[in-house]
């Protein structure tokens, strides 16, 4: 149980005994640590209800309130509580997080299972510096569902399937360089795609050629399909690499190509059921007049009122669309992977296909708790969105290999000594880690403008600075001579510096379950700034391996803590910590 959580249970036991009834009560971190550390209005909330002074109705609360050992409460303003807890009472909860693996993290999802749809390049691209953001996001919300108990299934929704393999597949049989294809597969798959579809835009015979070579393909002919699988397979060798890189792992890899067979059979069943209906030739999902038009995700307002903005299920030529293959998807992970949630690491520009796609599975009875996870866009130092000189996306690749160049170039001024493969791999480490940091600090909504010197920084809102942070209390405890055993020792906290750092530790559980509310890893990033921060100040304020007994082993164990929720958090965010830097 968090210090939050016994709060809150014994704050509804008060107001209970006050009441004669049970009330729902809530308990927040306070916002200023001078008033205390934690407050509640639920005073007067309850005052209101009942009429009644909030002052006087706190009070009574207080007066009933067993806080004995845990914490002291004021009442402040027209009627707030103010907690303000013991020391001993965090040195307890430091002494128990030394024996909890997990850091006082509660299981809030055991029983649940989440499907995770992140990444999801397109096959026979490269990945662009716009896929961070879904990548790495996706990633941490994976790792933290997890250390919160939830069952979690990673899947790579990638696009396997669609109008451009008309066209690779035409290149690959007319333009294809078989010796490049074997020293770069993306880059030529690339190039041949540009080729015909620059000659697609001059030539229209050669954009008839690209649309029977696609229909062949959906036919099932042999050579396009052969063609296509490898086409794939390359595709996959490239992204593993990048995703190796990134270290991050999915459970599944299930294109559109997947659901393919699924779709006549579901249009079929949308029309039998009346929640789709054909209009102009195509199949069409529209308003069943359920929702205010403002908030109905098949409506659009237009100079002359609101009008009809239908989900394309099928096209009038018999070509199914992205809704088609989402709605297949949706149905696929409910029925086969008995999924509770389904969270989407999609852009901004996709929230109306989802409200509709959500909205048409409610309609089929496709139920569960369904998340668009939406995110802004990277900027280049312009403030526009981050291209090449040529006006190309940047690359990924690119973009993950001068960060490890740049970070090893700061290595080598600042740390001389770490030389080899040692130094090699510390860069990866810090490179890569600067990367996911910048994009995990920021709250996902907002653009952010992708700066290499900040994010490489060695001081300020930087994962480099966390991982000196972890490097450095590592170093404290290579000066002892024997080994350290933290659970062993008694915390006890006299300093402001230390009750300041155990009160973050404490925080660290109550922290991670809001994370996944709205979904900010953000939150968890500002948290271990915070955390750090109050480490060096404690460091400063503190002697620790100077200090007699049994204080040096009680800062001891408390550097130890820190270090542990440090390399804890950074990693449910997907970075690792270096032995030195």
């Amino acid at each position: 149980m968090t210090l939050l959580q016994d709060l809150e249970s014994r704050l509804r036991s008060a107001v209970a005994a006050v009441l004669g009834e049970t009330a729902t009560v809530a308990v927040t971190p306070a916002a200023d640590l001078r008033f205390g550390d934690y407050q509640s209005n639920a005073a007067m909330v309850l005052a209101k209800t009942r009429k009644t002074n909030p002052r006087a109705l706190a009070q009574e609360i207080i007066d009933r309130l067993a806080l004995d050992g845990l914490a002291t409460a004021e009442i402040a303003g027209p009627g707030f509580i103010n907690f303000r807890i013991l020391p001993q009472a965090y040195a307890a909860k430091a002494q128990e997080l030394l024996g909890d693996v997990k850091l006082g993290v509660p299981a809030i999802g055991a029983g649940r299972s989440v499907v995770v749809d992140f990444s999801a390049p397109n096959v026979a691209k490269p990945m662009h510096v716009g896929h961070i953001r879904s990548t790495i996001i996706g990633d941490s919300l994976c790792r933290i569902a997890r250390f919160l108990g939830y069952t979690v299934i990673a899947d790579n929704h990638i696009g396997d399937w669609g109008t451009q393999f008309g066209m690779i597949i035409h290149g690959w049989k007319t333009l294809l360089d078989p010796e490049a294809l074997d020293q770069d597969p993306i880059a030529e798959l690339v190039r041949v795609y540009r080729e015909v579809n620059a000659a697609a835009k001059e030539n229209p015979p050669v954009l008839e050629t690209c649309k029977a070579e696609l229909v062949k393909l959906q036919a099932g002919d042999a050579e396009n399909l052969s063609i296509w699988r490898q086409c794939i397979d390359l595709s996959k060798l490239g992204l593993e690499k990048i995703y190796q890189t990134l270290d991050v792992k999915f459970d599944h890899w299930l294109g559109e190509s997947y659901y393919n067979d699924r779709l006549p059979g579901l249009v079929e069943e949308l029309l039998a059921k009346g929640i789709a209906r054909e209009s102009n030739g195509a199949v069409c999902i529209f308003s069943d007049g359920a929702k205010k038009p403002g908030e109905d995700p098949f409506m659009v307002h237009r100079e002359e009122g609101w009008i009809d903005n239908p989900a394309i299920i099928r096209k009038a030529d018999g070509g199914f669309l992205y809704a088609t293959t989402d709605l297949a998807t949706i149905e696929y992970r409910i029925d086969q992977w008995r999924a509770d949630s389904i969270w989407y690491v999609v852009g901004v520009p996709q929230q109306l296909h989802f409200r509709q796609i959500f909205e048409a599975a409610a309609r089929w009875g496709k139920t569960g708790d369904f998340h668009h996870v939406a995110f802004g866009s990277i900027l280049g130092d312009d403030r526009k969105l981050m291209k090449t000189r040529t006006g190309d996306n940047v690359q990924l690749t690119e973009v993950l290999t001068e960060a490890v160049e740049r970070a090893a170039r700061i290595i080598a001024e600042k740390s001389p000594d770490l030389t080899g493969d040692e130094a090699a791999e510390v860069a990866r480490i810090v490179g890569i880690g600067a990367v996911k940091f910048a994009e995990l600090s920021q709250n996902r909504l907002t653009d952010y403008v992708f700066a290499w010197d900040r994010m490489l920084a060695l001081q300020g809102d930087t994962a480099p600075y966390l991982q000196y942070s972890t490097v450095r209390i590592r170093s404290i405890f290579r000066k002892l001579d024997a080994p350290f055993d933290a659970a062993a020792c008694e915390v006890v906290l006299n300093e402001e510096a230390e009750i300041h750092l155990a009160r973050l530790h404490a925080r660290f559980g109550e922290l991670l379950p809001a994370v996944l509310e709205d979904f900010r890893p953000n939150l968890l990033a500002n948290y271990l700034l915070e955390l750090a921060r109050a480490f060096h100040s404690f460091f400063e304020a503190c002697p620790v391996l100077k200090s007699e007994e049994p204080k040096r082993s009680s800062r001891l164990a408390l550097c130890e803590l820190t270090a542990r929720i440090l390399t804890t958090g950074l990693g449910l965010l997907g970075i690792r910590c270096p032995e030195r830097m």
